[in-house]
Order: C-alpha cells, then structure tokens, then sequence
C-alpha cells in the first residue's frame, strides 16, 4: 500500500523556506555578499538577490560596504545581520543567582545583568518576579539600543516539561507553572511583553545549546555537557541535536547513583553523584566559603580540599564511563564552576575513565575531556533559541522597516 505523500508547498511556503536559507546562510558566515549565498544555497543569483532585499526591508540584514573577490566583474556589497530589531531574552534561574541576557542576530550580547540571590529563600512566584524584574530592565535598556524581543527562554532547574518545573529539588519546587508565572509578573512590570512568546527548558540543555551553537566550524557535534552549580546536571547532544528523552527529562547525571550506601540527596535517593560532586557537596568536603575559597585552598596544596575534589573526580569518572559506554560521545564538556576546577578534578577523572571506558579512547592524552567554551551559559542558550526560531521563519518575527 502506498504510503501518503507530504503535500507539496506553495510558492509562499517556498519563499518563506528560502528567506529562512538565505538569513541563516549570512548568519553563519558572518559577512558574505550574494553571490557567496547564491553558490552555498544553489539558488540563482536574481532569487537571491530578491530575497536579500526583502530581508533587507525586515531589518533582519544590513548592507556593509564593497568587497572584491580577486576575479573579473563588480566587487559585490558586503551582507550582515543586523544588530537591531529582532533580539533573543535569555533568563537562567538557578539556586542561588539570577541571569538575563539580550542578543542580538549576529550573537553579541547587548544587554547582560546578573543578581546574587538565595532563591531557595523564597517561594517559587517570588523567584519568578524577581526574574521577571531584572528582565524587564534588561528590555528597557534593549529597546533603548532598538532592539525587540522576539521572544524569552527560560532556563530552569531540574525536570521541566510543558511549562511546568515538574521538580526541582534544590530548589524545593515542585509543579511549578514557570512559564506562567514570570510571563504574567514580566506583563505587570513592562505591558509592552505582553504576548511574547516563552520557551523553557532544563538549565543544562540550555547550556548545552549554547556550547553546540558557539563553536563554529569543527564544533562538537555528539558530546554530554556536565553543568557544576549547587548540584550538578547534565545534557546530551546527539549529531545537533538535544537527547530529550520521552517525556523530556533525560539527562539527569546529577541523580546517577554512584554509592547505593551514600548520603540522602534532596531528590529521595542515596548516593546520587551530586552529592558527591555537586558544588555545595564539594564546598562542604573541603570546608570551603565559595568556588573562588576552594580554588584558592586547592592552589595552596590544602589537603582538606585536594581530597575532597579528587574524590569528586572519582565519582564524575565513576558516573561518566558509564554514561560513555552507553552513548559513545564525542567529548565530555566540563561546565558551570567545573573548568575553574579541572586541574584538581581532572587527574581521578581520567584515571576513572580510562579504566572504565571499554573502547579505549578515553586516555589521559584523548583530549575528549575539555571545558565549555568561554561565556557559554544557559542565559545564553535560552536566548540563542529565540533566535534560532527568528532564523527559521523570519517572516513569523519581522516586520517591514517603514512599519
């Protein structure tokens, strides 16, 4: 029996596709002209051209200038995003800190504000105002340097599906509707967001995109990406793309077991590996007021603190080769407060690794072990998603500059 056949797109649908190909294509050059675009995409050089000038009309492109390629003919006129109008909003939760972050189309941040907050001092729509009001400060000042917001990602503790922080335990939040509440408090305090459309996700996906997204050419493609905060939480990137799981949660490394007979974690189980390797658990082994106290203490050869952060190796080694031998990745990218402790963490790590990790790759000179790259964050990924979904349909997020 013949199997239906996807029905076939009409010319609008078409164009719509190609304007999505030609932004993206000029977006990840950087600067190109068209008739770079014309032989990437293998569209002619008039479609193209016609499809520039609309985006140009949306403001999504700007005209830079003249190149020459060296060959015969005009020096083509040099094409870039524009660094207005159509912004990501990137707003990472997390125990104890709040971050908001604005980008632009080309990536650069525009606006950042971070605050330092017990956030597990307070009930969940509280957090969620106090987001909420650094976000909206963080819109004003965008909208001052002509920035919109196309939308805001979230990025949250724990297990987060549909809106809704199923459990967070770090946090004590249970069922809280996240997407919700700071949508509303974000409306309160500046009416003008009303409507803007809100995504959110697990706080190491989030990372995770944004470690896949600013690698540029050669970039990891297949790798798990540890986040160390409070407690520790993991994500795994197959081929581009996130490993959700069926219902949204996989990646949970932070609740492996790695000692049956260990300690109570937060979330009901013993010996998760966060509470061994969790930066509250490290702070405590170490006897330590803070991640820069405990790299000090480390640096000063602290015996406390070597121990302490050698066994936390152990147990990432422990939890890892088994996460290795089921997934095969790439690499294993260290982020959150980890990189700042590689060199103490590092050495029990490999050590684990190499005697448990069946196929032989993973020695101490693989270099598949290596630090997020710098300034990649979770308030980063939530607002590169947002412009992920400009690129993909910039018709859906533009309007025309005489508007």
């Amino acid at each position: 029996m013949n199997q239906p056949t996807e029905p076939k797109a009409d010319k609008s649908g078409v164009r719509r596709h190609n304007l999505s190909l030609v932004l993206r294509t000029v977006h990840d050059a950087g600067e190109t002209t068209r008739a770079a675009v014309a032989a990437r995409v293998g569209l002619t050089r008039p479609a193209v051209s016609s499809l520039v000038e609309q985006l140009l009309d949306l403001g999504l492109l700007v005209e830079s200038g003249k190149t020459f390629s060296g060959q015969a003919g005009r020096p083509g006129t040099v094409l870039k995003p524009a660094d207005t109008g159509p912004a990501g909003l990137g707003v990472e939760i997390s125990v104890d800190y709040v971050t908001v972050r604005v980008l632009d189309l080309t990536g650069t941040d525009r606006v950042r504000r971070t605050a330092r907050l017990d956030n597990r001092a307070a009930d969940a729509p509280e957090v969620l105002t106090r987001a909420a009001r650094l976000a909206a400060e963080a819109l004003d000042t965008a909208a001052e340097r002509h920035l919109i917001p196309a939308g805001a990602g979230l990025a949250l503790p724990g297990l987060v599906s549909g809106g809704t922080v199923r459990q967070a335990p770090n946090l004590g939040w249970y069922d809280v509707p996240a997407e919700r509440l700071f949508g509303e408090a974000l409306t309160a305090l500046r009416p003008a967001a009303e409507g803007l459309a809100l995504t959110s996700d697990n706080e190491a996906n989030m990372a995770a995109l944004a470690e896949l997204w600013s690698g540029g050419p050669g970039a990891l493609r297949t790798f798990l990406h540890l986040t160390g905060e409070i407690g520790v939480g993991g994500a795994i990137v197959v081929h581009g793309e996130l490993l959700r799981g069926a219902h949204g949660f996989a990646g949970e490394i932070g609740h492996l077991a790695v000692d049956a007979a260990g300690p109570r974690c937060r979330c009901g189980a013993r010996g998760c590996l966060e509470q061994y390797a969790g930066q509250a658990a490290l702070l405590a082994a170490a006897g330590a007021h803070g991640v820069q106290d405990l790299t000090d203490r480390a640096r000063a050869g602290d015996d406390r603190t070597l121990t302490a952060l050698a066994d936390a190796g152990r147990m990432l080694g422990r939890a890892l080769a088994g996460a290795v031998n089921l997934l095969d990745p790439e690499a294993v990218v260290l982020g959150g407060s980890y990189p700042q402790l590689m060199p103490w963490l590092v050495p029990a790590l490999t050590e684990e690794l190499s005697s448990r990790v069946v196929s032989g790759l993973w020695t101490p000179e693989s270099g598949r072990l290596r630090p997020a790259s710098p300034a990649t964050d979770a308030s980063r990924g939530a607002a590169s998603l947002v412009l992920h979904d400009v690129l993909a349909d910039p018709l859906a997020h533009a309007k025309p500059s005489g508007a």
